[in-house]
């Protein structure tokens, strides 16, 4: 790659295949189905095509805490998608999700099934189908949806920006690691003033804001994100660090972010989930082992 300093915009950018470092394989600038695949399709009324990055956890821990509810509605199949290997360009999951992302939802008790894609929109969905954590109180609701849709807003910041220039770019820039540094460890500021004098995001109640912020800056300041946590100074986050460890040890939060997942310890991990029981050992390292 040439110096940084030294590139000028062209007057009109021309799309270069390969030029992206790891992901390049992924990222292109055209929307729309790579090959003609169908989706499966499971026993369960919600059917979850997925992987376990941040926002595929937010929904597999909101799915698995709506059953811990006794919630049997929720019962679900996850599908795992491997998109390093591009199969969210697959024609069904197009047909889900067109804009090739993961996490999709089918929700096969409709007629037709309902199709839901974009994270805060699945656990917006089923926080309505189901009437679960979701506040009643109209204030507390709106206090809701505001933490909800600031993750959905803030959350690129994190990932697309200090994440990949900070561990994956092929080259490391310094203006853009200050950049989004600086934005990421603003944003922990706002969540720690928040969390000082909350318990949860809108009050006392456990909620789809949490599942969704937790997903991200929980698992950060855990130390589960692009090993940045000494870089960006977690521990200082007090609020941050004990609002993500009460999350944490919920069993539902430890059974969703197994579910789909592909990467650390084999036993973390269940590549595709399609009844309570695949949580159980023996059938859970039957499927880490599968690739």
């Amino acid at each position: 790659m040439s110096d940084q300093n030294a590139y000028t915009p062209p007057q009109v950018w021309k799309w270069e295949p390969g030029n992206g470092g790891k992901f390049a394989n992924i990222n292109r600038p055209i929307a729309g189905a790579t090959h003609d695949k169908a989706l499966p399709v499971g026993t369960h009324p919600i059917q979850l095509y997925s992987l376990a990055t941040p926002n595929g956890v937010k929904v597999t821990v909101m799915l698995e805490e709506l059953l811990a509810l006794g919630f049997k509605g929720a019962e679900y199949d996850a599908y795992l998608v491997k998109i390093g290997d591009g199969e969210q360009f697959g024609s069904g999951f197009v047909a889900v999700n067109p804009n090739s992302k993961i996490p999709a939802m089918l929700d096969h008790s409709t007629t037709p099934p309902t199709r839901v894609f974009e994270s805060g929109a699945i656990l917006l969905y089923l926080a309505e189908k189901f009437g679960a954590f979701l506040p009643k109180d109209h204030a507390q609701r709106t206090e809701c949806m505001s933490w909800l849709f600031w993750q959905m807003g803030s959350a690129p910041y994190l990932g697309g920006g200090f994440g990949h220039f900070y561990a994956y770019a092929p080259t490391k820039i310094q203006y853009c690691i200050d950049r989004f540094a600086m934005e990421t460890k603003r944003q922990l500021d706002v969540l720690d003033r928040h969390l000082a004098t909350h318990a949860f995001m809108s009050g006392d109640e456990y909620t789809i804001a949490d599942m969704a912020i937790w997903a991200w800056y929980g698992q950060l300041v855990l130390g589960r994100l692009y090993s940045a946590g000494e870089f960006l100074d977690v521990s200082s986050y007090a609020h941050v660090q004990r609002w993500s460890k009460q999350i944490d040890a919920r069993p539902a939060v430890k059974r969703g972010r197994m579910v789909n997942r592909v990467f650390g310890e084999p036993a973390t991990q269940l590549h595709e989930r399609h009844d309570a029981s695949d949580f159980d050992n023996k059938t859970q390292d039957k499927l880490a082992v599968k690739t």
